[in-house]
């Protein structure tokens, strides 16, 4: 019998090729917000994976989505034609391999982090990861290959050259797939490592688990989606700025994980959808939106620190006599 993952994975993936041709009918407004919201369903869903099902604290997972999205459109605007030659013309062929070798960048930058770091816990490891991003963010203003601080131009977007249906596609089957993947992932037997480092990771040590080994895994996966989403976010603008994967850009991703409910899938799903949607009215208030943001955050965690969007456990009751 197919598990419930797999069935749950397919039918996901037919409704995403159901919905698909629907891009070419919608406003370029709405269709740019529904992709935004699928891009940041893969960023909080891969963050969750982290600092939902692994207990840790990342700050810079806008760090791992710039180092995806800078090495798929490098590698896009540099083998673009040339690849999509040999494919009928068609240089947007090109845009899966880009995004793997993005994810796969983000996955070693992610590994190069977890390795040394992953031994420290709490503010300690917040405030590396932190430290991460905004290194990242100093890199690619001060790289003349990257744009500096003008940052990235020229890069591909399908969107613009009739390829709506295939982009919309795409990206609602990468949100599908990132979420089997955390989901399969932490139900495996192997994946209840995961969570028992995040219950009790001196327990866990004690078991015999390695628990720094289970954390460097979390982060180069999580690392590898957000990857996946910096390539998908880079062909959806068609411009990079260092700005752009700023300290702020990993808070967003953060608030939304809370606000679903660390830990809880259905729960970052939502969140991610309505942040997406909320902020564009937000956006004429510029960095003031940031401090409703840290509102949020401590209302949350005075009112309902298990999230917002969390269903409440069915309690068992006794037969009547």
């Amino acid at each position: 019998m197919i598990p419930v993952s797999q069935r749950w994975l397919l039918g996901s993936i037919l409704v995403a090729a159901a919905v698909a041709p629907i891009a070419g009918r919608i406003d370029s407004y709405v269709l740019d917000v529904l992709l935004g919201a699928t891009i940041n369903i893969t960023l909080a869903v891969s963050l969750n994976l982290i600092n939902g099902f692994t207990g840790q604290f990342s700050l810079g997972h806008a760090g791992f989505m710039a180092v995806g999205a800078y090495a798929s459109a490098l590698l896009t605007v540099a083998y673009g034609k040339s690849f999509g030659s040999l494919l009928g013309n068609q240089p947007f062929l090109m845009l899966p391999v880009a995004l793997l070798a993005g994810g796969l960048a983000a996955a070693v930058s992610g590994l190069l982090v977890g390795a040394p770091s992953l031994r420290l816990r709490g503010d300690y490891l917040a405030i590396v990861t932190l430290g991460f991003g905004e290194i990242i963010k100093v890199i690619l203003q001060n790289v003349p290959l990257l744009g500096g601080a003008l940052g990235l131009n020229g890069i591909p977007t399908p969107i613009n050259r009739g390829w709506a249906e295939p982009v919309l596609f795409f990206n609602l089957a990468t949100a599908c797939i990132t979420i089997y993947g955390v989901w399969a992932l932490v139900d495996s037997t192997f994946g209840r490592g995961f969570i028992a480092v995040a219950d009790d990771e001196v327990a866990t040590e004690a078991m015999g688990i390695n628990t720094t080994r289970y954390k460097i895994q979390a982060f180069v996966v999580g690392a590898f989606f957000a990857g996946v989403a910096g390539g998908l976010y880079a062909h959806l603008k068609g411009s990079l700025s260092p700005t752009g994967f700023d300290f702020n850009r990993s808070i967003e991703i953060v608030v939304m994980v809370i606000l679903g409910g660390m830990g809880r899938h259905i729960g970052v799903i939502a969140a991610a959808i309505l942040l997406t949607v909320v902020q564009e009215p937000l956006r004429k208030l510029g960095d003031w939106r940031m401090i409703l943001y840290a509102l949020l955050l401590i209302g949350l965690m005075l009112t309902r620190p298990q999230g917002l969007f969390t269903l409440p456990l069915r309690r068992r009751t006794a037969p009547a006599n």
